[in-house]
């Protein structure tokens, strides 16, 4: 049982004993440390149903408490009626025992209990390399289902590929145009298409692989013989089909390189090729959701929130985007999924709306809130202080391979999670790179990197520190008491993070605590020290290493012990 279990047990006796036998006491830290180790508003909470001022059933509740079980060395009323405690230093700090003992597993849960959900993330169209927008929603994602891990969830990361419609086409037709350049024509790319370095690129390891010549190729396309084949579009979809292929292996090493990998990929050609879309669509009509007008095909969903009804297939015959959406979402449930979690781009708000109404107008009993988005805002990269908007390869937007690159994995990924998602992100190349404590990601695995020097100076193997037959009375400067604090929170931190589905919160506590650890290394000695205060701080050394290091590898990030 923790610290807090303790205490919110002890008031809950007491609560009875004064006549409250269903209280639920909230015991949190104090904004101040100078106000103890916990308290509690349990007070103010039960004036109405007892009848009582706040600060008069606080006293009463005190009267009752079991101080000399619950380890507490001081009780104190507050303000209107708050409890604050003051713990003895031995009875926090013994607390490191459990953190030792868990290991690896510190700070993990069982909140999900096994159960299923996927996380669907990055989803780009595989029509260039992924942008710095896309990283944030790598690191979001992949955050995202970490903390579902820790949290007892059985996680699916899932990328779904955008590999039809438009943009798809642009890109075929983008190829084509470089061909034609590369035979010495003076081709435009088509309104619409892709200008960067990669696409010409594309088109050269096109012709390697299918052992052409741009002028061979152009030759058929212009061929009266050819004319058959061109006008079928046999060509633009061979090129295109290659593209796709190209950017998907390009995608999966961008990916490579960021640390993030998927559990299962699911191609929007395929809600096509093996009928979904067309399913979900006379479904939705067969419920009386869909209508004729001035020859498309409408979706009433305004009866499920919309401000209007919106566009299925339009009159030519082609469907909307949020269709195919809607019926990858029902592949979703009826995969098992029971929850789902998509990261998306905030430009994606509105369809927010439109997926949920059409999975809601199928009448398949899928929850309204299914499925759960958690939206981003985009990423400003700067150096010096000016904005960076050009990659040499793609053209016009700034890669994740160019800023792996150019600052390493563990910065791009920390500086994408340390804010929340919905704010805006301002990358700053020059920091990401400096080796100094402004640097909150140098700083934070410096702090593990200086608790594993201890061990390594001491040639002491950390497994050795158990915890135990330790005074844990010796770790009582204010220094250890608030660190073992912020250890012993952590659990907490986590599943809070998880519930909000909120990795920045990981990234906050962990910058945090290296304060702390920093605060307390170069204030207090813990080899050379008298042996008995030398094994309670190797204790407090190695608890901290696990938690720091724990934190780190949840946000995908590594722990070095030297720096």
């Amino acid at each position: 049982m923790t610290q807090r279990d303790t205490i919110r047990a002890a008031l809950m006796e007491a609560a009875r004993a004064i006549g409250a036998p269903d209280a639920d006491p909230v015991v949190e830290r104090p904004r101040d440390p100078a106000h103890g180790e916990w308290a509690t508003n349990l007070a103010l909470t039960l004036a109405r149903p007892l009848g009582g001022k706040p600060r008069d059933i606080a006293q009463r509740l005190v009267e009752q408490l079991d101080l000399g079980a619950s380890g507490i060395a001081g009780v104190e009323i507050a303000g209107p009626g708050f409890i604050n405690f003051r713990m003895r230093a031995d009875a926090t700090a013994s607390g490191l025992r459990g953190v030792i003992a868990a290991g690896d597993a510190y700070g993990r849960g069982d909140t999900g209990q096994g159960r299923q959900v996927v996380v669907e993330f990055v989803s780009a169209n595989p029509t260039g390399p992924l942008h710095v927008g896309h990283g944030r929603q790598a690191a979001l994602g992949d955050a995202i289902a970490s903390l579902l891990e820790w949290s007892g969830w059985s996680v699916s990361r899932e990328y779904y590929y955008n590999d039809a419609g438009a943009q798809i086409a642009n890109l075929g037709t983008s190829v084509l145009a470089r061909i034609r350049q590369i035979a010495g024509e003076d081709a435009n790319v088509p309104e619409g298409g892709y200008h960067g370095e990669y696409i010409r690129e594309i088109a050269e390891r096109y012709l390697r692989e299918r052992d052409e010549t741009a002028a061979r190729v152009v030759e058929r396309l212009e061929s009266p013989e050819a004319a058959g084949a061109w006008a079928s579009g046999a060509l633009l979809e061979d090129v295109t089909r290659f593209a796709v292929a190209e950017l998907r292996k390009e995608q999966d090493l961008d990916l490579q390189s960021f640390g993030v990998r998927f559990d299962t990929y699911y191609l929007e050609s395929s809600l096509y090729t093996d009928g979904k879309v067309e399913e979900t669509v006379e479904a939705l009509d067969r419920e009386g959701m869909a209508y004729e007008k001035d020859g498309a095909l409408w979706l009433r969903t305004t009866e499920f929130g919309d401000d209007k009804d919106r566009v299925m297939r339009k009159s030519d015959g082609t469907y909307t985007y949020f269709v195919p959406d809607v019926a990858y979402h029902v592949t979703k449930w009826e995969r098992g999924y029971r929850r789902a979690i998509n990261v998306q781009g905030a430009d994606h708000h509105s369809t927010v709306t439109r997926v949920r109404a059409g999975l809601q107008a199928l009448h398949m009993s899928i929850p309204d809130g299914y499925p759960e988005y958690v939206l981003h805002q985009m990423v400003t990269v700067t150096r010096g202080g000016e904005e960076v908007k050009i990659s040499k390869r793609a053209g016009s937007y700034v890669t994740v391979r160019d800023l792996v690159d150019e600052v390493g994995r563990d910065a791009v990924r920390y500086f994408f999670l340390m804010r929340k998602g919905d704010s805006q992100l301002v990358f700053d190349v020059e920091l990401a790179k400096a080796e100094r404590e402004e640097n909150p990601i140098y700083y934070i695995q410096m702090a593990h990197a200086r608790m594993s020097g201890i061990f390594r100076v001491g040639e002491i193997d950390p497994a050795s520190i158990t915890g135990e037959g330790v005074n844990y009375a010796l770790l009582a400067e204010p220094e250890e008491q608030e660190l073992i604090k912020a250890l012993l929170d952590f659990p907490t931190v986590v599943a809070g993070a998880a519930e909000a589905l909120e990795p920045h919160r990981i990234a906050n506590y962990l910058l945090e605590t290296a304060r702390l650890v920093h605060l307390w290394y170069h204030k207090h000695h813990v080899l050379n020290e008298p042996p008995p205060v030398t094994a309670a701080r190797l204790v407090l050394a190695r608890a901290a290493r696990l938690v720091v290091r724990n934190g780190l590898m949840m946000l995908g990030i590594g722990a070095p012990e030297r720096m």
